[in-house]
């Protein structure tokens, strides 16, 4: 038997933290306009450190460190130099670069992050996509130049974000753009989110008098007036007589319990950060339910059970 240890497996996992390349067209042509932004930045704000960017389902985003916040005139400003660069029609082309070589060429660049990615990275080599004098350390595939590039659009104001989406780690802004094949369908989205800003339901909940949300409250507590009220009870009312048909059984649990059900049940776990902190009473932790799952199977485990009774389906409406 030898006892020569296997080869590490490659490292497939890109600088946006996905684990394949971009496979559908749409996803491709998003992901190259993501790299047409920071192209772009890159150009107009030469200390900006790139991030990661990668294609979402409106379009793409881009994080930056950069020394101030982006105004809405820089992203004016930014989105003209990107149409700059689709008019040049800049060739888009692989490049597979020894990882010491990679390093110092992104090192000089003054991109930090993103030597920090590419040393986290196990192969040899790395592999990147330049367009012009810019370069990224990226899966691809991309489109082969930026003149294939039809339709953008950015969104009026950047994001906050953390690095590598970790709390404590620098502050970045992250720009959103939206990106489709054609003027046409581009236009036809952003009329889409028009008419959802004129449906918004803050704007409505303000507008009718439905409900209000406090500083004194905290935020997300929604405090529910008479007509907002009277809704939230129809739609309620309805939820439960759908269930009933469905042959659900209503129950009603506990808004805590015991730290030690979340902890059996594994949400302490698993969901330890989004969950509130435990609350001590007369020397006993209790924890802010996080689902009702677990309250349901202590329902059930309350007595023994045929199978005639299946299926068994419990019911509630949350905290």
């Amino acid at each position: 038997m030898s006892t020569v240890p296997p080869a590490d497996p490659p490292d497939n996992t890109g600088p946006s933290g996905e684990s394949k390349p971009a496979d559908s067209p749409l996803e491709i042509y998003r992901h190259s306009s993501a790299h047409l932004l920071a192209a772009a930045v890159t150009e107009l704000f030469p200390e900006a450190q790139c991030g990661i960017g990668p294609p979402t389902e409106e379009g793409f985003f881009y994080d930056f460190l950069v020394p101030r916040p982006f105004t809405p005139e820089d992203l004016a400003a930014i989105e003209k130099r990107m149409a700059h660069i689709v008019k040049q029609d800049r060739p888009i082309e692989k490049k597979v670069i020894p990882k010491p070589e990679a390093l110092e060429l992104f090192r000089r660049k003054g991109q930090s992050l993103k030597c920090q990615l590419i040393e986290e990275k196990s192969g040899p080599q790395v592999q990147c996509y330049t367009m012009g004098e810019f370069i990224d350390f990226c899966l691809g595939p991309h489109l082969p130049s930026t003149g294939h590039i039809k339709a953008f659009k950015l969104k009026e104001t950047p994001s906050q974000s953390y690095w590598k989406g970790k709390e404590g780690n620098p502050e970045m802004q992250r720009i959103y753009g939206y990106a489709f094949f054609t003027r046409e369908e581009l236009e036809r989205h952003l009329r889409r989110l028009e008419e959802a800003k004129r449906r918004d339901h803050r704007k409505l909940g303000r507008e009718l008098d439905l409900f209000s949300i406090s500083d004194d409250t905290g935020a997300g507590l929604v405090l529910w007036h008479p007509k907002g009220a009277f809704i939230r009870k129809q739609a309620e009312d309805y939820w439960r007589d759908e269930h009933l048909k469905g042959g659900y059984d209503l129950v009603f649990t506990p808004h805590i319990a015991k730290l030690d059900l979340w902890k059996t049940s594994g949400h302490t776990e698993y969901y330890k950060a989004s969950m509130y902190a435990p609350i001590d009473i007369e020397g006993v932790e209790y924890q802010l339910k996080p689902m009702n799952c677990p309250f349901h199977i202590t329902i059930y485990k309350s007595r023994m059970h045929s199978y005639r009774e299946l299926p068994l389906r419990f019911a509630e409406l949350g905290t």
